[in-house]
């Protein structure tokens, strides 16, 4: 891991860019904290790190700030500064003419827009929690936030570290994530929005009772993709607090 760049913020949050070989990354550490920081991994959507900044930016600086985490996120595969990534990029136009042509989004193309992304993604993520919890300032437990829910499904399954998740509802979710969601027994906080114009709310109600968590809780709230309460975003760091602090 290569820190690129640093910058004291006015809430005395340090927020350091960083690349890990080719893929670019963004640490927010509490900048005054007296002992390493547990540490959440917030995930986002496939649009790339500089159009999500601000809601990233947001949500970690709140959580350093307010709740003395560390938070980090990374650039997906095919997003961003990264290389495209043909067979992504076809599985986004197939997707793209279904919804057009109003036809129903098929599990090939559900497959094969997700699927290879989840592959590629989650062993960049355990790359990237390997050197984040190397840096001093970084004590763990580990969190998982937001993001495509697919990786995170995954991330939660596989990788011991993490301890616990809050998921964000999506509706294009594979089988094969179904299946793997049924392994997953950490602390589960899922936010669902009741209008969401992207979202199969049925998907994601079905997602929720496929989780194998004893402790999981789903929070659903009117309104659309955009429309998520501040106060989800409190009571997301609080249900944090309890598991990594």
């Amino acid at each position: 891991m290569q820190f690129t760049s640093e910058q004291r913020l006015d809430d005395d949050v340090l927020e350091r860019e960083f690349t890990l070989g080719e893929i670019p990354g963004i640490l927010w550490t509490p900048a005054s904290a007296c002992a390493p920081a547990p540490l959440i991994l917030i995930g986002h959507p496939p649009l790339g790190l500089r159009k999500m900044y601000p809601r990233l930016a947001g949500r970690a600086r709140y959580y350093a700030a307010e709740h003395g985490f560390a938070a980090a996120t990374i650039e997906l595969p095919g997003s961003g500064e990264r290389p495209r990534w043909a067979a992504a990029e076809q599985a986004r136009a197939d997707l793209r003419r279904a919804l057009e042509a109003g036809e129903p989004v098929g599990d090939e193309i559900v497959d094969a827009l997700i699927l290879p992304l989840v592959e590629r993604a989650v062993p960049e993520w355990q790359a990237a929690l390997d050197d984040l919890l190397s840096q001093p300032e970084i004590g763990g437990p580990v969190g998982y936030e937001g993001g495509v829910i697919s990786i995170g499904v995954r991330l939660a399954a596989v990788e011991p570290r993490i301890v616990v998740a809050g998921f964000f509802a999506g509706s294009f979710v594979p089988a094969a994530i179904f299946e793997e969601a049924r392994q997953v027994t950490i602390p589960l906080r899922v936010l669902l929005q009741w209008d969401d114009e992207g979202n199969d709310r049925q998907v994601a109600l079905d997602l929720f009772d496929a989780f194998g968590s004893k402790e999981k809780s789903l929070h659903a709230n009117l309104g659309g993709h955009t429309g998520v309460p501040r106060s989800e975003m409190e009571d997301g760091a609080r249900f944090f607090a309890r598991h990594l602090k």
